[in-house]
């Protein structure tokens, strides 16, 4: 190893990943509440001791040098194990601290903070930074490793990852209570078929979940009309716009309130499971490692917080 590498001050890193972040010095020196040409300096000692340039301007726009991009890598995972010897020091002394950073799909959005929070009931120095995204955001965030966990319907078999199924995600078919089909008894899907039905965008997991469910139904919808996320998909039955196959525990708020109704197929709720995924391989921090065994082991307990998102 180079031994001006080991001249690096953890100091300098954070500094260099404000820079990298908000692609200023300015705007960083502004979050590390330091002078600029302070910056500039951590900057350049950084420079001297990698020996090669990490930023450069174009214009007037900053961008990261291909050693700016490997040193980021690297900082990166410096402060993820330092995070990571944290928790684990916690843990030697009998309480579990730390964050847990998660993605969710939307449809999950409402239950998620419940399952947080008897997370936390049971790990009280825990924190979390949660991000609610569509199934083709998720998929991107889980290439890019930028959380621990990820909660999400439908896993993309392509890819390595590790998942377990947690939760039964029942898809039903919602619609205005004004709607034709609202009220009638033992519906058979080829109704559907006369009828407008919303759909999400073709990367959605309820969406190919819906599809393929169809299809091996045989039914051809004729009036089709798509809306980008779940919550515009609700609020798009909700006004009338047509009927909906959505997640019940998305749709459970708008249920209760009346602004929906559940259309009754004789064939449906269809169900699939919510599942907990990270890359295969991942160093979990002893904070994920945890989550992801209440998530195994506290199924009637989630079960019961999930009975308030279903009918």
């Amino acid at each position: 190893m180079r031994r001006s590498l080991l001249r690096m001050t953890l100091r300098q890193l954070q500094v260099f990943q404000a820079v990298c972040r908000n692609q200023s010095f300015s705007r960083a020196a502004e979050e590390m509440a330091l002078t600029q040409s302070a910056v500039s300096q951590q900057v350049r000692q950084l420079e001297e001791q990698v020996n090669q340039p990490l930023f450069e301007y174009v214009g007037r726009k900053l961008y990261l040098t291909e050693a700016a991009t490997s040193l980021l890598a690297a900082s990166d995972d410096i402060f993820t194990r330092l995070e990571s010897l944290d928790m684990s020091l916690s843990t030697l002394q009998g309480s579990l601290q730390g964050e847990l950073r998660l993605a969710v799909v939307s449809s999950i959005q409402y239950l998620t903070p419940h399952l947080l929070a008897a997370f936390r009931g049971r790990y009280p120095g825990v924190i979390f930074r949660l991000e609610v995204t569509s199934r083709a955001q998720v998929i991107q965030r889980l290439r890019d490793n930028q959380d621990d966990v990820v909660l999400m319907g439908l896993v993309p078999e392509d890819r390595a990852l590790e998942f377990f199924p947690f939760l039964n995600n029942p898809i039903i078919a919602v619609a205005n209570p004004s709607h034709p089909l609202a009220g009638k008894p033992r519906l058979a899907l080829a109704e559907m078929e006369q009828v407008m039905v919303l759909q999400r965008e073709p990367g959605s997991g309820t969406r190919k979940a819906g599809d393929d469910f169809l299809q091996e139904k045989r039914v051809h919808l004729q009036q089709q009309m798509q809306i980008g996320s779940g919550e515009s998909l609700i609020q798009g039955a909700i006004a009338g716009l047509g009927m909906a196959l959505v997640s019940e525990h998305g749709a459970a708020p708008f249920l209760r309130s009346g602004e929906l109704v559940c259309l009754s197929f004789t064939e449906l709720p269809l169900y699939r499971s919510w599942c907990a995924v990270h890359a295969r391989g991942k160093r979990l921090s002893p904070v994920a490692q945890a989550f992801l065994d209440f998530l195994r082991t506290e199924r009637a307990l989630i079960r019961t917080l999930a009975e308030r998102f279903t009918g």
